[in-house]
């Protein structure tokens, strides 16, 4: 779906995120976190505004915990950038929709 995050698992992840042709952000979250119900609505922004440069993709980690151990997630919300098949930055925790995007947008040009 454009503009929108899509939803992700652990099955679908090698795929949908590591090969795909655009960088990914991948949110890992769960239901029961609060900063993660905090963040997800500017997820959902981010994913319209910047439609076109980079993908947006959710993975629940309690339903997809191999992903989130494989890239060594312990806290929640964490965002991944994903770049050419390679985590390229990590940003954990809520954060306000500017400063959010700043650090998406600098993640992407510092690896360019």
């Amino acid at each position: 779906m454009a503009g929108k995050p899509f939803e992700t698992t652990d099955a679908k992840f090698e795929n949908e995120v590591l090969k795909s042709q655009t960088p990914v952000v991948v949110d890992f979250w769960a239901t029961w976190c609060g900063p993660c119900r905090m963040i997800a609505p500017i997820v959902e922004e981010l994913a319209g505004e910047l439609e076109g440069r980079v993908g947006f993709a959710k993975l629940d980690v309690d339903h997809n915990p191999g992903t989130a151990m494989k890239y060594n997630v312990m806290s929640i919300p964490t965002l991944g950038v994903f770049k050419d098949g390679k985590l390229v930055d990590r940003i954990i925790g809520y954060m306000p929709k500017a400063q959010l995007k700043q650090k998406i947008e600098t993640a992407l040009t510092s690896v360019a």
